[in-house]
């Protein structure tokens, strides 16, 4: 099944899609979040589906598109998983999944306008498979056991600062990764039954000109051994995000100029959907904007 939320921010309504219908999923549940991922929500719809019980849900045109979960508990990232863009940031392929937290306020919608941050000079694009948690994970056995624990995926752009991120960090990336907006997803959440997560396309433009291009295939460390992997620190909760990493082609590779406002920045993921942002010189609060380097 493909889950989506449709409306303004704080007002999304969730439905599921069924061809080219949205099927209204508000009397079975208020929103798309880890009680609905975690309890009989996902069964209850795909029961309603199955006898047809289900009303369409009327989008008017341009309706935006929310992330499809609502906010999370945990967004928890790994870091250079692809072994071409540990070798662009200059590392070695990592031994083990380096991990970082992103704010759970920095989820937005796919196609949402992200402003640059106040003072950026070093905002970077990231297209990566997501993993949203469905049932609670803690010290799990094997890697076997992690897709039970798994609700489904989604399209992410793991947005960054890379100035705050690496050169001003205290050696902590999440100063670079946690402002308003850098973590949109979506536009669907798509059921493991669904999809095949282990040889995914990934690929993202800036202003149409293609910057990265690769599979999930490439992965150092697959779905499955992340999830295990982290809960081996940690305790996943039903809907929170797990970012799986990124390939080569950002910004930070020197090759590519970092994003100002204007920007266009669009990513795909097979399967997952398309996202685009545009991107908007950041506000003061009197509406007055930052200037356009």
């Amino acid at each position: 099944m493909k889950f989506v939320r449709i409306g303004d921010r704080g007002q999304e309504r969730p439905a599921v899609i069924d061809g080219s219908r949205y099927l209204d999923i508000s009397p079975i549940t208020a929103d798309i979040d880890g009680d609905f991922l975690s309890g009989d929500g996902v069964a209850a719809v795909r029961r309603a589906l199955a006898e047809g019980s289900l009303s369409p849900l009327s989008v008017p045109q341009g309706a935006r598109i929310g992330a499809p979960i609502a906010r999370p508990s945990a967004i928890i990232c790994v870091g250079m998983n692809y072994a071409a863009h540990a070798a662009e940031s200059g590392s070695e392929p990592p031994k083990v999944p380096i991990i970082f937290l992103k704010t759970p306020n920095t989820l937005g919608g796919p196609d949402d306008d992200v402003a640059i941050p106040r003072g950026s000079r070093k905002t970077d694009w990231e297209v990566e498979l997501g993993v949203v948690i469905g049932a609670r994970a803690s010290y799990l056995d094997s890697p076997a056991d992690s897709l039970r624990h798994i609700a489904g995926f989604v399209a992410a752009n793991d947005l960054s600062e890379r100035e705050w991120q690496l050169e001003i960090s205290g050696g902590q990336w999440s100063k670079g990764k946690s402002a308003p907006g850098f973590s949109p997803v979506g536009p669907w959440l798509v059921t493991p039954d669904e999809i095949d997560h282990r040889g995914l396309r990934l690929r993202s433009w800036v202003n149409g000109e293609l910057r990265q291009e690769s599979t999930t295939a490439d992965l150092i460390f697959d779905v499955e051994t992340i999830v295990w992997s982290l809960s081996q620190y940690l305790t996943l909760e039903p809907g929170d995000l797990v970012l799986t990493g990124t390939p080569q082609g950002v910004a930070l590779s020197g090759r590519f100029p970092y994003l100002v406002a204007g920007d266009v920045c669009e990513i795909d993921i097979e399967g997952l959907g398309h996202q685009r942002q545009t991107f908007v010189a950041w506000a003061q609060p009197d509406g007055s904007k930052e200037s356009i380097r």
